[in-house]
Formats: structure tokens, sequence, C-alpha cells
């Protein structure tokens, strides 16, 4: 008869592995640690491009109907207020479609006054943001992105 043998792993092994495993660790956490604020700054980056694209296309729509510089143009369905033939700050979120309040916290301006969208979720909301600025007569509109707090 064959004696039958036990096969495992042994002590040594085991705590080599978990050796291993754990500076493996220490190496990759940090990096996993950073992607949730990379993550935040480009959705906030992203939403700063989709203001400036809405705020272009606007002004296209409307020198293409030859829309006043103060008038309305229709965009997907909304009205869109214009001043100086951009996107008041009243209505640039419906040019930007952003009505996705689970993301965003919106604060409209008045029609001359800054617009903010603010990123939910941020360490510092305040500081993880993107605001729009009206267009004037001398200059289009500004758009800021602050991601400090991100």
């Amino acid at each position: 008869m064959k004696a039958s043998q036990e096969r495992g792993f042994t002590l040594i092994e085991l705590v080599v592995v978990i050796t291993i495993l754990g500076i493996l660790a220490a190496f990759a956490v940090p990096r996993f640690i950073a992607l949730d604020t990379q993550a935040r700054v480009a959705t906030v980056n992203g939403l700063a491009g989709s203001v400036k694209s809405a705020a272009s296309l606007a002004r296209g729509l409307a020198m293409a109907t030859n829309a006043a510089a103060a008038g309305t143009v229709t965009m997907e369905g909304f009205p869109i207020t214009l001043n100086n033939y951009y996107p008041d700050s009243t209505t640039i979120a419906s040019a930007v479609n952003s009505d996705n309040t689970n993301d965003w916290t919106f604060t409209p301006g008045t029609a001359t006054t800054v617009s903010t969208w603010t990123k939910k979720g941020a360490p510092t909301p305040a500081t993880c943001e993107v605001t729009y600025l009206p267009a004037t007569a001398a200059q289009p509109p500004v758009i800021q992105v602050v991601t400090g707090g991100c």
C-alpha cells in the first residue's frame, strides 16, 4: 500500500505570497485613490466644453436665422434667450441641456450675471465648478473652470 501524502503550501510560502501582495498593494492603492479626483476634474472640464459648444452653437443659429442680438432661438425644443447673440445666464442650462441634478447644482444668474454649475460630491464643491459670464458688446461669454477642490 502506498502512503498518502498531503500536499499544500508551507507556512513560509504563504508568508512570502502575503508579503508580495502587501508590497504590490502599497504601490497600487495610492494610484486608485487619486482616480476619483481625476474623474471629477475630467467631468468639470467636459461640462465646460459643453457650455462653450452650446454658446457657439446658439450664436451660429442666431446668425443663420437672422435673430436679433437680444432675441431668442430654439435649440432642441428649448427657447434660448440671447444676449449679444450668445445665450444669457438664465437659459444657458437649457442650451447645454444640463438638467442632471444628481451630478450638478446649477445656480442661474440673471441675464447679465454669472451662472454656476457646482459638482456634487466634491471635497470642496465651491472650488469644483464651471461658471458662465454672458457676452457683452465688447467680448464673447467667459467660461471659467475651477478644479482646485475636486
